[in-house]
């Protein structure tokens, strides 16, 4: 490469021989048939080398953006690259909407469809449940079409870019609405254990911010559908916060979407940033881990227990709620989850000993990372044979697979 391809963080640096910007469904069809070895790259906003490659590096940003709304089937078709943030403003000034939205409105449809990315709710799936079709261009440079009522569908959605490149989507829609974001401070902790049901399904969606350092959570943010009601004056004994607030004590809210109680279209409140706005520099590193609902009360203990080693690299943590589905690759397959979500400092070997120590409290419940974050071991998923069998006839050469996906998919 003439220049170097990093990540979004800058923690990873692609060693790609080659990167490909499409312009086209047709210029990927050739790109993938010719090539040895291949690998998508979204918005870049994965923390590790999930898309890396020292092959040839695809990326889907050049694609044609337009955008396609299915009144009567109640879906929108959109290139696979198209980012969150622009896709929600077209949908809303149609008139429609999607069930929920990730913090970052800046990342693309496909990637964090791939990774089985997520925003909040106890009612509400991850981003790649709103999938309803899609098109990947599969190793032999053949388009491929996938729907719900098709037997691999649930296999091919989360799938990490191990079966192809996907350039185009069909999520579904619903008619807009209005919510309302109210942020609430010093939650005592024991409230939280003591009222976790209770608080974990009080809006649409609900976020706790914490530094795990005493004995309160530092912010709730509570995202309600407008129905003309104002905010609960208190929140099991937090308060709400006199102005807006960041996520991180002592950062400007600037980019933060809009709170204190006021309502607005959907795609301007469940995001906790702006689109209009670099949320941060990028200095930062993610992880995240997802234990069955539960097991919430017992998990937050367990993160205490190691939090001599978690707060002196943490910058922030949050913990939301991500209903169950059934896409055989997804975090949540089969189970509601709590989400335990950790940005770090941008320093990587000081981090990998907390997230070691994570994964090894964490591992009595099963915990399941975020594919597209900081981890080490991913645990052996139920329907994991399906998966490489399904890989196996799209990729029987194994050309989608690098270094990443063959240690955690396919165990070599």
């Amino acid at each position: 490469m003439s220049v170097d391809w990093k990540n979004w963080a800058g923690n990873i640096t692609f060693e790609a021989a080659r990167v490909h910007r499409p312009e086209s469904v047709e210029q990927v069809q050739e790109i993938v048939s010719a090539a040895e070895q291949v690998r998508v790259l979204g918005s870049g906003h994965s923390f590790n080398r999930i898309a890396d490659t020292t092959a040839d590096l695809v990326s889907v940003a050049g694609l044609p953006a337009e955008v396609r709304v299915d009144a009567e089937r109640g879906t929108v078709s959109v290139a696979g690259g198209v980012r969150y943030g622009e896709l929600a403003a077209q949908l809303d000034a149609a008139g429609y909407a999607l069930h929920n939205l990730g913090s970052l409105p800046h990342i693309s449809i496909a990637g964090a469809v791939a990774t089985g990315t997520h925003g909040s709710g106890a009612g509400l799936g991850n981003l790649a449940t709103a999938i309803a079709g899609l098109q990947l261009v599969t190793a032999d440079g053949e388009l491929v079409e996938l729907r719900r009522d098709d037997p691999d569908f649930a296999g091919a959605v989360v799938a990490l870019g191990a079966l192809g490149v996907v350039v185009r989507v069909e999520l579904d829609i619903s008619p807009t609405y209005q919510v309302r974001q109210t942020v609430y401070e010093d939650l005592p902790r024991a409230r939280v254990d003591a009222h976790w049901a209770e608080l974990a399904t009080s809006a649409y969606s609900v976020s706790l911010f914490t530094d795990w350092s005493g004995d309160t959570v530092n912010q709730v943010w509570l995202k309600r559908l407008d129905d003309g009601e104002a905010a609960p004056a208190e929140l099991f004994g937090a308060r709400p916060a006199d102005g807006p607030r960041h996520p991180i004590s002592g950062v400007s809210p600037v980019n933060c979407t809009e709170q204190g109680d006021v309502p607005g279209p959907w795609h301007t409140r469940l995001p906790h940033f702006r689109l209009e706005f670099t949320p941060s520099s990028g200095e930062e590193l993610q992880s995240e881990f997802f234990v069955a609902r539960q097991d919430a009360v017992a998990a937050f203990a367990a993160v205490e227990r190691v939090r001599h080693l978690v707060t002196p690299v943490l910058q922030i943590s949050e913990v939301r709620v991500v209903a169950a589905d059934d896409l055989w690759l997804s975090p949540h397959y089969r189970r509601d989850s709590v989400a335990l979500h950790f940005t770090w400092v941008p320093d990587t070997e000081a981090v990998l000993p907390a997230v070691a120590a994570l994964e090894a409290e964490l591992a009595p419940f099963g915990a399941r990372p975020h594919w597209g974050k900081v981890f080490h071991t991913a645990p052996d998923y139920e329907r994991m044979g399906d998966f490489r069998a399904l890989a196996a006839r799209l990729d029987p050469q194994g050309k989608f697979r690098n270094a990443f996906v063959r240690r955690h998919l396919f165990g070599e």
